[in-house]
């Protein structure tokens, strides 16, 4: 089943590496490069996941995920919380603004698929 999955980040390797990954499962992919644009996007195509950089300029990952949960919309946006900052605290910040799952970078394409596929069954 294809589902339109929204790539939030500004970081262009990661962003070539999802789309990839995501088009390989046969979804549909949009790309936000901005905390700011990605609400604009959610709010517009419903994305059924965002993949959301927890640090972008702007609007950050973390802001825009509490602002998803709080508005009843699009509270039932799946969220997976990507950072190069793994620490307890960071994650800890991104389940309490309301992520689904939280994936430190680097991660493994294969590890990240899984919890993708599960997350949209």
């Amino acid at each position: 089943m294809t589902h339109t999955v929204l790539i939030a980040d500004d970081e262009p390797n990661i962003v070539v590496s999802l789309e990839f990954l995501l088009k390989r499962e046969g979804h549909r992919v949009l790309i936000a490069r901005d905390g700011a644009e990605a609400l604009a996007m959610i709010r517009a195509e419903r994305p059924r996941l965002v993949l959301l950089d927890a640090m972008m300029p702007g609007l950050s990952g973390f802001d825009l995920c509490e602002t998803l949960r709080s508005d009843p919309e699009l509270a039932g946006t799946r969220i997976v919380m990507l950072t190069a900052r793994s620490r307890e605290a960071d994650q800890a910040r991104a389940m309490g603004a309301g992520a689904d799952a939280f994936v430190a970078k680097p991660f493994s394409t294969r590890d990240l698929a899984a919890r993708i596929r599960g997350l949209l069954a």
